[in-house]
């Protein structure tokens, strides 16, 4: 039979465990990235500040790395950094917006 500062021992392991399995499924979705996306714009929303409007409503940090507008339409290579949770909800308003969201399969320039 366990001595009791034994059992004492083994449920303080066990409770320990729990708590990390806890903080790691939760984090999951609250580590730090950097994501780079081609947005597609349609031409109605080409003169609307959709960017400033994204880093007000998402907890994100939002860098333009290349931008192309013509009076059809509107491509903008965009950089967001910030919470996985973030940046995924980020972009399901984007495309909530008609807005096209494709990610950078190759490296802008660095400039």
């Amino acid at each position: 039979m366990a001595s009791p500062s034994k059992k004492k021992t083994s449920r303080a392991v066990k409770k320990k465990v729990v708590q990390t399995k806890r903080k790691t499924s939760r984090s999951a979705n609250d580590l730090r990235e950097t994501r780079r996306l081609w947005l597609m714009y349609p031409s109605k929303l080409i003169t609307s500040p959709i960017i400033w409007q994204l880093g007000q409503k998402f907890k994100v940090e939002t860098n333009v790395r290349q931008v192309s507008v013509t009076d059809e339409i509107g491509i903008v290579c965009l950089e967001l950094n910030g919470k996985r949770s973030e940046i995924t909800s980020a972009i399901k308003w984007l495309e909530k917006k008609a807005i096209s969201v494709e990610p950078v399969e190759i490296n802008v320039i660095e400039s």
